[in-house]
């Protein structure tokens, strides 16, 4: 008779207390519980990179600037987890935390 605690070597999926395969987080869709997503202010935005430099996931893309000063920055918003740590970073303030429901035009962008 089997031990109905003793599991399977092997990925299976999380809802029954498995696990995935190890590698990058880009892989999977991670959005799903988020309370607040980041809004960036292009207009603020310094491209300084400090939310790029402290963001846990793969949630923040840059733009291409093609050569023309520091890079912006949009959310991926299938990696955000609406942590906040992007909004707490940024010096010049360009980064707000809205409620998951509000549209948001251009792609992360206010």
């Amino acid at each position: 008779m089997s031990d109905p605690r003793v599991r399977p070597v092997g990925p299976y999926p999380i809802s029954q207390g498995g696990w995935h395969e190890g590698g990058s987080s880009k892989a999977y869709v991670t959005n799903d519980w988020r309370l607040e997503k980041p809004v960036v202010d292009l207009e603020k935005c310094v491209g300084c990179l400090y939310c790029w430099v402290y963001c846990p996931e793969p949630a923040i893309d840059l733009l291409d600037r093609a050569g023309k000063g520091p890079s912006k920055v949009r959310i991926d918003y299938d990696h955000c987890k609406g942590c906040g740590i992007c909004q707490q970073v940024c010096p010049p303030k360009a980064i707000k935390m809205v409620p998951e429901e509000e549209e948001v035009a251009n792609n992360g962008s206010i």
